[in-house]
């Protein structure tokens, strides 16, 4: 096969699942993410069905991401005197196996550093395309040639805005935002661990609000209505400030939650989103993951951007070398699984925006026909694609 030198933007979870596979197929392949390290911490993701479990497996990661899974948590709906509105089970909320975000991107790390170059602490600044590659210009490091660029840098993506134009052009707001803090909340008198080791959680709604405490998807995870206008994205406080506004005056367990938040040196927040685009190359440009295919909170992004990892290294090695076909063909192969991404939104399911849509939801919940619908429903889109079968003899021995 023809060897590529490829520039991947982002180390969370595509990043280093593309940089694995290309660098044991013989790419030369460069990881360049702004944060220092490694981002630890954060909300646990999850996996479901076949195709994902396929994926992981290929990869050699099953067992690791086995062993460091959470445990399954059940969200109890409760009103304000704590009496239980509707069960949420885990197997909705977090698939067949879910695992801290942080943690599921230390193991792709690990399995992937022996076979790529990794630089932390830096970023691309502009991108220019030309006949005999991409020159790239960084913020520390100096210019450089690479035959690709893939941004696998999430929803808001440098390499998406350098190459495809403007993040507004691409991706669509939809009024809702979420943040996810750590530190514990006491809840006292609330059943937090079951005999069967599964842990639960317990939300709390009012129109367009939702705070939930305890579990292990997130310590602290709130959800709601608001503007975009309101705070700075870039500014923490800022952040902190505009959550603040949103919960005033909100009873239940919420002020402790707040006081956690503001205190939490883990902390997060960011609009709910979803991308509009149904092709994610441009020339030598390519997207993986959320940079093209994202939908927040939607449950799928992990194991979509696993997939398009996948389907990537291996169109690139089945046109051997010719990088125009082997773009053309990711492309058109995830446009089926990715359509997900482009439909629905979690934010009105969490956080509905009158009490009665809060009632319809839970009832949905407390009906078992309407529950086995909805877990049918996520099994198909979870399962709506197989993945090819590429010639990665080399990729297949497990990365450790």
């Amino acid at each position: 096969m023809s060897a590529k030198k490829v520039l991947i933007s982002g180390a969370s979870i595509a990043g280093p699942a593309l940089a694995g596979w290309l660098g044991r197929s013989g790419h030369h392949v460069t990881v360049v993410e702004k944060a220092a390290e490694v981002r630890p911490g954060g909300q646990a993701v999850d996996f479901k069905g076949r195709t994902h479990r396929e994926v992981l497996t290929r990869m050699g990661v099953w067992d690791d991401v086995q062993a460091q899974q959470t445990a399954k948590t059940d969200w109890r709906m409760v009103d304000e005197s704590d009496r239980v509105r509707a069960v949420i089970p885990g197997e909705f909320i977090g698939g067949d196996v879910e695992i801290l975000r942080g943690d599921l991107a230390g193991i792709l790390h690990r399995h992937s550093a022996a076979d790529a170059e990794y630089v932390f602490g830096d970023e691309i600044t502009a991108l220019a395309e030309h006949a005999k590659g991409v020159e790239v210009s960084f913020a520390r490091r100096p210019d450089e040639r690479f035959d690709l660029v893939i941004g696998a840098d999430g929803v808001h993506s440098a390499v998406r805005r350098l190459a495809f134009g403007p993040e507004g052009d691409h991706v669509e707001r939809l009024g809702y935002f979420y943040a996810v803090a750590s530190g514990a909340v006491p809840l006292e008198g609330l059943e937090t661990r079951l005999p069967s080791g599964r842990t639960v959680a317990y939300g709390y709604n009012v129109p367009g609000r939702l705070a939930l405490a305890g579990g292990q998807k997130a310590p602290n995870l709130f959800v709601f209505q608001g503007d975009a206008e309101a705070y700075d994205r870039r500014d923490v406080a800022s952040q902190r400030r505009f959550l603040v506004r949103a919960f005033d005056g909100i009873g239940w367990r919420v002020p402790e939650m707040l006081a956690a938040a503001e205190a939490a040196s883990d902390f997060y927040l960011d609009e709910i989103t979803r991308t509009r685009m149904t092709s994610y190359t441009k020339g030598r440009i390519a997207l993986v993951g959320d940079a093209g295919y994202a939908n927040t909170l939607g449950g799928f992004g992990t194991g979509l951007a696993l997939v398009g990892a996948y389907v990537l290294a291996g169109e690139l090695a089945r046109a051997d070398g010719d990088h125009l076909a082997a773009l053309a063909a990711y492309d058109a192969r995830m446009r089926r699984p990715t359509r997900i991404a482009r439909t629905g939104s979690a934010g009105p399911f969490l956080a509905p925006p009158s009490e009665r849509r809060i009632h319809r939801r839970d009832r949905t919940f407390a009906n078992p026909l309407m529950l086995r619908a909805m877990m049918w429903i996520t099994d198909v889109f979870a399962t709506d694609t197989s993945l090819p079968d590429y010639d990665l003899t080399t990729v297949r021995r497990s990365w450790g």
